[in-house]
């Protein structure tokens, strides 16, 4: 069974506190069932933009963890992160975008390779 997006959130926020990076919600969606999107920005002018994975990354026998993959790779312009996540939040209006700055560049999620 997959968390509450709103727990995970949660969780994915206090682990990046632990860890001495900065986080929070920049936008709330569905507390259910909203998808997650990550922004990390080392602080630099550069981010980072992950997202959910698609089904096919997913293991048939463990269908609940939240996996994710990379949209926006690190180093590149904020700007094209932001323009990025523009598109998803027209697409899908109850996302949720959580912002983490972390010099290091930290991003705190399970990634799928491709």
């Amino acid at each position: 069974m997959r968390l509450k997006s709103g727990i995970f959130v949660s969780a994915l926020l206090r682990r990046a506190q632990v860890e001495g990076a900065f986080g929070v919600v920049a936008r709330r969606g569905s507390e259910e069932a909203g998808a997650v999107f990550v922004k990390v920005t080392p602080l630099d002018g550069t981010a980072a933009l992950y997202g959910p994975a698609p089904q096919s990354a997913f293991d048939e026998d463990d269908p609940g963890d939240r996996k994710f993959c990379m949209l926006v790779p690190p180093g590149r312009p904020e700007a094209e992160a932001d323009a990025r996540m523009a598109k998803e939040i027209r697409f899908d209006p109850d996302l949720y975008l959580v912002a983490i700055e972390d010099r290091a560049g930290r991003h705190f999620l399970d990634l799928v390779t491709p």
